[in-house]
């Protein structure tokens, strides 16, 4: 039985969902972003009352596309009051969302319950370290970093899901508190950050149609599986839609991923996601 933030997941759970809260102004999708306390302890009330899970704070965008790296400081202070402002409003378990170790011990001090790393413990060093020692739980995305040229096929994912989930054996992490993710968004031919695997062969948003259409080869691992599709850029290319206009397909792509064996949907739009899942376990979709 694997737990996130206490929270059971996986096996026979019901499909969790993630409500995000970013407080870096970077951030891809400013319909996310808020940045004082009361908004934010407001806003995780409200994902409670909607039927969140979970609530991801991050507070450095890590969008492969943007320039985004903050000071190691700025990350910290935002993080902090962010994870604050959530514990003390709702009752749900926090993610704080990071690739730095200093970071995330700073959240898990300040009351956060789990840790969410994109590099899937890759890089920054100490971040094993900090997840084994505080007994965290811990969502290790897919990364191969942007100095490798790697497949953009579901193969590349597993190899890479498959490196991090060894760092975390070696570092002593609880086998239940371990979770994966495909890295929806953050396989990249190029990029302005140091927060995604570059790919060749084809273009990102195909490599991110064929992680959601092959999840299930994901199952071999046999840890529960978090993914984030709500509002990607994938979705902007194949529809041409700005990031406001992407919520319907979105939810479509949510239900996909779930039928294929998601157990985690991390999501800007709490309720229409769980109106949406709920309406497709209804009608057998």
């Amino acid at each position: 039985m694997t737990f996130l933030g206490g929270v059971h997941v996986g096996n026979n759970a019901p499909v969790r969902v993630m409500g995000i809260i970013n407080v870096s102004p970077e951030s891809f999708y400013k319909g996310s972003v808020l940045t004082r306390f009361k908004d934010i302890a407001k806003t995780a009330r409200i994902m409670e009352d909607m039927g969140a899970s979970l609530i991801d704070i991050g507070a450095m965008s890590t969008a492969p596309y943007l320039q985004t790296l903050i000071p190691l400081h700025q990350e910290v202070r935002r993080m902090v009051d962010a994870v604050k402002a959530v514990k003390m409003s709702c009752n749900l378990p926090v993610l704080a969302d990071t690739p730095r170790a200093a970071v995330a011990k700073e959240a898990i001090e300040a009351g956060a319950d789990a840790v969410n790393d994109i590099s899937g413990l890759k890089y920054d060093t100490n971040m094993a370290t900090i997840v084994a020692d505080t007994k965290t739980s811990i969502i290790l995305g897919a990364y191969g970093s942007p100095s490798l040229h790697s497949s953009w096929q579901i193969s590349a994912t597993k190899k890479f899901l498959r490196e991090s989930l060894s760092i975390a054996r070696q570092a002593r992490i609880a086998e239940n508190k371990v979770i994966i993710d495909p890295s929806i968004g953050f396989f990249r031919s190029e990029g302005k950050n140091p927060f995604f695997t570059k790919i060749h062969g084809a273009e990102f948003y195909i490599r991110d149609i064929e992680a959601i259409l092959n999840l299930k080869k994901l199952k071999n691992f046999q840890k529960p599986i978090c993914i984030s599709v709500s509002r990607k850029s994938f979705i902007g290319h194949l529809l041409n839609s700005r990031k406001e206009d992407r919520l319907i397909a979105s939810i479509v792509a949510e239900i996909k991923c779930v039928k294929n064996g998601a157990n985690i949907i991390r999501t800007h739009d709490v309720k229409q996601t769980i109106d949406g899942l709920m309406m497709a376990e209804i009608l057998g979709c």
